[in-house]
Formats: C-alpha cells, sequence, structure tokens
C-alpha cells in the first residue's frame, strides 16, 4: 500500500528545522504484514527528545528510516501466527519489541530484551523484516520497531498493547513514552513511597509525566527542576510542592534546605551528565538518583565513589521506566481514568504531519512539553 510518511535521510543537519528540513514528508510502499505481525493505522502520535537525537545525531541510528516511536493505532490486519489480536483493535505501541524468551524477558524485565534491541539497532522489527520501499525501491530502516511518523505502520505484535477504544487518540499517544518511562521511573524503578521525598530534574514529557507519576504515589515533598518558568508553573499546578529555577539558584543547595539533607529519590530526565551529578548530589544518605534521560554515548560521569557504600547511595538506569507494558500501560490508563494521572495536560501542541519540522524546533528550543501529530483530524 502507499503510505504518506516522515523520513529522516541524514542527521545533524543545523536548526532551525523548520529551515534544514531533515524530515520529509515521502510517499512510500508499505508491505503488508508477516507472521506475528500488523499493519496499523496511525491515529495520533508525539514528538519525542528520543526522536529529536536522532535527527541531531547524538543517537545514531541508520538512515534512511521513518521516524516516530510513541503512538496510538487501529489495526487493519493480522499477520498469520499472531493470536491475541484482531481488525479493529486499537493499540498502544511499545518501543522495545519483547521476544519473551531471552533472559530479560524470563526475568521479568522485558525492556531489555536482547533480541528487541538488537532488531532496534539495526532498524528492523523483531523477526527481521524490513516493510519500507521507498520510490526508487530503496529500503528503509524502522525507528525502534514503531516508524510511527506515518499513516500506516507494520509493528511486531510484541510491540503493540490493546487498549480500550473511547481514550483520546492524542492522549492515549502519550501512554506510549512519556507516560511508561516517567510514570514508570517513580513505580517501577524507584518505588517511592508515601512521604517520601523526590526530586525530577527536567520538566519535558517524560519529567512531568515523573511528577504525575511522584504525585499520585504521595512523594512529599515533591521538588521540579528546569530553566523554563512555564514547566515550572505546569509542575506546581500537577502537585509540585516545589519549584527551582535551576538557573537562578543552585538546585543541590535548594533542595538540600527544603528536605534538610537531600530527597529519598531523585529523577533525572534530561540526559545530561552535569545534570546527572546534580541529581545525585540532592539525594541524602541511603538515597537513589534515577535516570531516565538519554545522553550522547561518549558523555560520562564521575560521582564520590565513597559515598557509594559508606553512604549506601545508588545510581539506577531506568529504561522505558522499567515496565512490562502488557501490565503498565492498561495501569496506568486506569490511573488516568480515575483522575489520578491526567496525562491530557502534557499535551501543548497538536499539529499535521507536514509540520513536523516546525514541531522538533519548539521541543530543541522547549517551548513545548508534548506535541501529537493527529492523522484523524
Amino acid at each position: 500500500m502507499k503510505v504518506r510518511a516522515a523520513v529522516l535521510r541524514e542527521m545533524g543537519l543545523p536548526a532551525p528545522y523548520a529551515g534544514s528540513r531533515p524530515l520529509g514528508i515521502e510517499t512510500l510502499d508499505l508491505s503488508g504484514p508477516g507472521e506475528g505481525e500488523l499493519l496499523v493505522r496511525v491515529l495520533a502520535t508525539g514528538l519525542c527528545h528520543s526522536d529529536l537525537s536522532v535527527i541531531d545525531g547524538s543517537r545514531p541510528r541508520p538512515v534512511p528510516m521513518v521516524l516516530g516511536h510513541e503512538a496510538v493505532g487501529e489495526v487493519l490486519d493480522v499477520g498469520r501466527g499472531t493470536p491475541g489480536f484482531q481488525q479493529g483493535d486499537r493499540v498502544v505501541f511499545s518501543f522495545v519489541p519483547m521476544c519473551g524468551h531471552c533472559g530479560p524477558c524470563a526475568s521479568g524485565r522485558p525492556v531489555l530484551c536482547e533480541p528487541g534491541a538488537l532488531a532496534n539497532a539495526e532498524g528492523r522489527l523483531l523477526g527481521g523484516a524490513r516493510h519500507w520501499r521507498d520510490a526508487d525501491g530503496t529500503p528503509l530502516q524502522h525507528h525502534l520497531g514503531v516508524s510511527c511518523f506515518s499513516e500506516c505502520t507494520v509493528v511486531s505484535a510484541r510491540s503493540a498493547v490493546r487498549i480500550d477504544q473511547d481514550l483520546a487518540p492524542t492522549t492515549a499517544a502519550l501512554f506510549g513514552c512519556a507516560v511508561m518511562t516517567g510514570v514508570g521511573a517513580v513505580v517501577n524503578t524507584a518505588r517511592v513511597r508515601p512521604g517520601e521525598g523526590v526530586a525530577v530534574f527536567g520538566l519535558g514529557g517524560v519529567g512531568l509525566a515523573a511528577v504525575l507519576g511522584a504525585v499520585a504515589s504521595g512523594a512529599h515533598p515533591l521538588v521540579a527542576v528546569d530553566v523554563v518558568p512555564e514547566k515550572l508553573a505546569l509542575a506546581r499546578s500537577l502537585g509540585a510542592t516545589h519549584c527551582i529555577d535551576a538557573s537562578i539558584a543552585d538546585p543541590v543547595e535548594a533542595i538540600r534546605e527544603i528536605t534538610r539533607g537531600g530527597v529519598e529519590h531523585a529523577i533525572e530526565s534530561v540526559g545530561n551528565e552535569r545534570v546527572l551529578v546534580q541529581a545525585y548530589a540532592a539525594t541524602r544518605r541511603g538515597g537513589a538518583t534515577i535516570t531516565v534521560g538519554l545522553p550522547a554515548p561518549d558523555r560520562m560521569f564521575s560521582v564520590p565513589a565513597v559515598s557509594l557504600v559508606a553512604e549506601e547511595r545508588c545510581v539506577r538506569g531506568s529504561y522505558m521506566g522499567s515496565a512490562v507494558p502488557s501490565r503498565d500501560i492498561p495501569r496506568y490508563i486506569a490511573l488516568h481514568r480515575s483522575g489520578r494521572l491526567p496525562v491530557e495536560r502534557l499535551l501543548t501542541h497538536t499539529l499535521s504531519l507536514e509540520d513536523v519540522n516546525e514541531g522538533f524546533d519548539r521541543l530543541a528550543a522547549g517551548t513545548a512539553i508534548r506535541q501529537v501529530v493527529a492523522f484523524d483530524t
């Protein structure tokens, strides 16, 4: 079938992207689903810093590639040998396909799926297929097994989680990355308990989702840190008890003063090694620093080694919120329905596929939280 999609052919083009236009809207050939795969009509897809890091080259991926990884869609066709799905199902995508058999999957850590990680790195689906061809017949790569900056896409069934039909697509899309990652960092990785102090460094979509997760978990105090006043104001309205503008005040000193020694959990969502060091310094004895941001692969950080033992402090990575998507996405949607996760408040812009480059300019400038391309409007 013929499908319009946003294609990245060259990484590292200069901003502003409205001028350099790294994402070109092309009409591609998309082949049908094979065994264990789904053909899905994309309803809405979010713009994420993980996409931006591929565009700017800080997280290299094979190109040309159909970008995008956070979305919701409707199943149009089901490949053979694909139980559990049928035409018309509404699905949220998981950007790590999970084989269910490797060591991490078998031990309950499917976000670390080894075949899934290899498939993502190579730009193919879990089963090995590549379904995109351009007008010249050249194969294109899949982004994180999803490639949802497109009217339709083919994914492994291991990359899809069924949800109810009645959730607005522009909200449902956010559960595929921002919510799963941010809320998951709080409830799965940090395992925040009521009354424990939490600081969130960086208030993009993932960071603000972490604020929502911390509120739902009963964190207190809950300190939000950023350099954009509008994001700090939103964090406060979502339930942060304290907000620190890191361009004006030293966040480590401020957090230590607020909490009389530091928080139990610091969550870093910027993807910057200097901010990660600040987050670590803002924890108290016995505290944990949870990092969900993705810095460039060559970046390093250092902390006082003795504090890891003498103060029992730790640093933990949280990829995709340490999630089990088939378990966590329905849980988080249930919390949303109950009013405890007002995810829709993270949405700041709705745009068309043709406006995706301008959307990434806003994301890079910090003037947007979550932007969603809506295909059904």
